[in-house]
């Protein structure tokens, strides 16, 4: 069986793993995310390449920013500013001399469920990652749709307020990321303390009613958003990921909205399934490597 050597990078930290086809795990670390220049960011996962080389077949990278996976191009690299308009894979190829795809980590997160996951068995729907902000995908004929400039599902900037279409204030990303959340939740306790995720749900499922009440209200534009979405693109399923997305609540509340938005409709369209992403901390790694799999089939 091959075994791959896959990463995930990320704001603060790379991560890696060496992973068997069957998806079985081998070993998995981390290294900070070199923030300086290219030839570090190059070195590091080199160094990774060398310790693992002689049990590899191939590296998989998932990676922030809009990529060309096909061509293994990036045209931007989020807040890696040192990979812009960069031949991602050929600068790779130089230092590690093996098969290398890269893509970008939300469409990643996309590809493990649309291999090994909760929408195995789709044809047309959509991934929205909960994090700092909203990652998104959409998926078309079994495979994630990049679009023609490589941008497609780019949730994070739809705007939610017309009357406020150029600040990025009301994008989605502000309203429904964590920050989103800890905003409802603070409004409905009237406290300025910060909570992390994990805080905020341990309350509620605990019965505090206020907290309850500010996640029904961050669901309600969750929902929203995904109604719009999926009235776009007509999505058989809606997967929903990111670390908040192991809370039960937050699905039941995100299907119950969802629910009453299409109870009020006065016309009959397809509602999409809610499910929750069945690859979470790992996604990305196990979705770059089935993206890997389908390109050198």
């Amino acid at each position: 069986m091959k075994t791959y050597l896959t990463f995930d990078v990320g704001g603060s930290a790379i991560k890696y793993a060496l992973i068997q086809e069957d998806l079985s795990i081998l070993d998995k670390s981390s290294v900070p995310t070199p923030m300086d220049s290219l030839e570090h960011f190059v070195e590091t996962i080199g160094e990774i390449y060398d310790r693992y080389a002689s049990q590899i077949s191939g590296i998989a990278i998932s990676m922030p920013g809009i990529i060309d996976p096909q061509k293994g191009y990036s045209y931007t690299g989020g807040a890696l500013r040192y990979i812009e308009k960069l031949e991602t894979v050929k600068v790779l190829q130089a230092r590690c001399p093996i098969n290398i795809t890269i893509g970008n980590d939300a469409k990643c997160a996309a590809n493990a469920e649309i291999g090994f996951g909760n929408l195995k068995d789709i044809q047309d729907g959509a991934v929205v990652i909960l994090g700092t902000g909203i990652g998104g995908c959409l998926i078309k004929n079994h495979q994630v749709h990049t679009g023609r400039h490589f941008s497609a599902g780019e949730f994070s900037f739809m705007k939610t307020n017309c009357l406020d279409p150029i600040g990025l204030d009301y994008a989605w990303s502000d309203r429904n990321g964590i920050k989103g959340l800890l905003k409802r939740v603070q409004e409905e306790l009237e406290t300025d303390k910060k909570m992390s995720g994990k805080e905020i749900f341990e309350l509620a499922n605990q019965g505090n009613e206020k907290v309850i009440k500010g996640i029904d209200q961050f669901s309600l534009e969750v929902a929203t958003q995904i109604f719009n979405v999926h009235i776009i693109f007509d999505c058989e399923k809606v997967a929903i990921g990111g670390g908040i997305s192991a809370q039960p609540l937050l699905i039941e509340f995100i299907q119950k909205n969802l629910d009453a938005i299409y109870d009020n409709l006065g016309f009959d369209v397809y509602k999409p399934e809610i499910v929750p992403c069945h690859f979470r901390n790992d996604a990305n790694l196990i979705g770059t490597l089935y993206q890997h799999l389908e390109t050198y089939k």
